[in-house]
């Protein structure tokens, strides 16, 4: 019930405003963040209702999986590292979702900053909860190497969390400074930094694990 309440606020939201919400509206930003594309307001909803129900399925498959996890026979029941990280996700998707909201129907003038903060802020979140996740085929650093160990799944989540823990808040940080235009070339080059050294790390457990005598 709460998970669904979440989920809705931002379809809530635009049902309040609805009245006061101009005819034509921008639906699409440049880099810039500046309107480049404009529509009727009834195609917000489009939008609005697509992340809604991409939230409740996150949280959804995160629920329950161990039931369609490929290995589900050996599989453990969702730790509550599961459950607390699809709660995040839940609330971080529709603080994304209420902010795309509120700046198209203020026509664009919602302050964009806000953004990139509440992504880095996700990665954080994310990161604290890396450690704790068991292996699995779903969500986590997956790799033919970390699957097929648990010993390399683990030290390889340990350095993970730490990463996206303190990336993301760096992020964050950061973020806040940046010009509006260099913001999506620093998250992409900050989400490739954060997945690519654990992916470095995890084989490099793998070679040494392999060439290490029994």
């Amino acid at each position: 019930m709460i998970v669904a309440l979440v989920a809705s606020v931002p379809l809530l939201y635009l049902a309040i405003v609805w009245s006061s919400v101009p005819a034509i509206i921008p639906i699409h930003f440049d880099l810039n963040m500046k309107p480049n594309r404009t529509a009727g307001k009834s195609e917000l909803w489009i939008p609005t209702l697509i992340l809604a129900a991409c939230s409740l399925l996150v949280y959804v498959v995160m629920r329950n999986i161990n039931k369609i996890d490929p290995k589900r026979v050996s599989a453990a029941p969702p730790s509550s590292a599961f459950t607390r990280l699809s709660l995040v996700v839940v609330v971080f998707i529709s603080v994304l979702n209420l902010l795309l909201v509120m700046t198209c129907t203020s026509n664009g003038h919602m302050p964009v900053a806000l953004f990139m903060p509440v992504m880095g802020l996700l990665f954080a979140c994310i990161g604290n909860y890396l450690p704790a996740l068991k292996p699995n085929y779903f969500a986590g650093i997956r790799l033919p190497w970390t699957l097929s160990s648990e010993s390399n799944w683990k030290k390889t989540h340990q350095l993970a969390g730490k990463l996206w823990f303190w990336g993301g808040l760096c992020f964050a940080f950061i973020s806040l400074f940046l010009p509006t235009a260099a913001g999506v070339p620093v998250l992409l080059a900050t989400i490739i930094i954060m997945s690519v050294i654990p992916g470095v790390y995890s084989y490099r457990l793998f070679a040494k694990e392999k060439n290490t005598p029994s």
